[in-house]
Parts: C-alpha cells; structure tokens; sequence
C-alpha cells in the first residue's frame, strides 16, 4: 500500500502544470505546493463550517458574531462598539447584526452597570447553545482531516505553522 507521500494529490498535479510555465521566475516546487496545500484545507475547512451552519440554521454573519462574541477574553460579553471592531465592521452593520441576534433570542441588550447610558451585548442560553452545536460540527470536520497526521507529526506541524504566522504576524506590524 503507497504511504500518502507517494500518492499524487492536487497539489502535486497543479506544481507540475505550472512549473514550466515560469521560465524568467523563481518557481519552488516546494513553496508552490505548500501555498496550494494551505489554499485546499482553508477551502475545505470553510466547506465544513458552511456545511455545520446550515446544519444547525446558522446564517454566516450569526455564527460569525456569536463566535466573535463567545472567543473574547470577557466570552460572551461585550459592548458593540469592541465587538464591531472585532469583526470589522461599521456601527451600524453591527446594529443590524445585534437587532437580528437579539430577535432570535441568540443575545440580549443590557445597560452597562455603571454608565446606564452604555449598552452592553451579553450572549444568552439559546445563543451559546447554538453557537456550541455549530462548533462541535466544525470542530468535528477538523478533527478528522488533523487526525490523518500522527501525534508527533501534528506537533511537528504545529511548530513549523507557528514559525510561518509568525512571520506573518511580525510583518503586520
């Protein structure tokens, strides 16, 4: 039986296609199919949560909310204004956003307990609920495709991933 390094995937078929094709340009293999790879399990990933939202009747901007809201350092608890920021969009996108969570019982509107002026988002039963089952199916999808990897080449990966974000990350700043 062939070990999944000499199987050909799609990444091994698109280096091949274009590797003639750069004649005036560096072209690395090895840089091109990792790029390729990482491409193909974010697609897939994305997939998996599209799959686990519709699953559960989660629109995409919910589940994006809710998890934006649930993932802070305060989970579940935020003001508009920090939550907005986070996901990056205007205030009033997140006015719409909150009217539809709060009408679907997913979050509730709270006076901020020392400026009554304020508005605090607080996530309720229902909307950690959901939020929970639509995470459980993605985490599920992601499980299954990580698990492939032994226990020491996830370590492995994990390592070398971190190296590459961080030069990302410092590259942001």
């Amino acid at each position: 039986m062939e070990s999944a390094d000499e199987r050909e995937d799609w990444a091994d078929r698109h280096v091949a296609r274009w590797r003639d094709h750069w004649i005036d340009v560096d072209f690395e293999d090895d840089v091109e199919a990792i790029v390729v790879r990482i491409s193909r399990l974010v697609q897939h990933f994305r997939g998996a949560t599209q799959k686990a939202l519709a699953e559960v009747g989660l629109q995409d901007f919910e589940y994006k909310t809710l998890h934006h809201l649930m993932i802070r350092d305060t989970p579940g608890h935020a003001s508009p204004s920090a939550l907005a920021a986070d996901l990056g969009i205007s205030g009033a996108g997140m006015t719409g956003r909150l009217d539809a969570l709060e009408k679907a019982g997913w979050i509730q509107r709270r006076a901020h307990a020392d400026d009554r002026r304020r508005v605090e988002i607080e996530v309720t039963r229902s909307g950690a609920r959901i939020w929970r089952q639509a995470m459980d199916l993605r985490g599920r999808a992601e499980h299954d495709v990580v698990h492939a990897l032994t226990s020491a080449e996830r370590a492995t990966l994990a390592g070398l991933l971190k190296k590459m974000t961080l030069t990302v990350e410092a590259e942001d700043d």
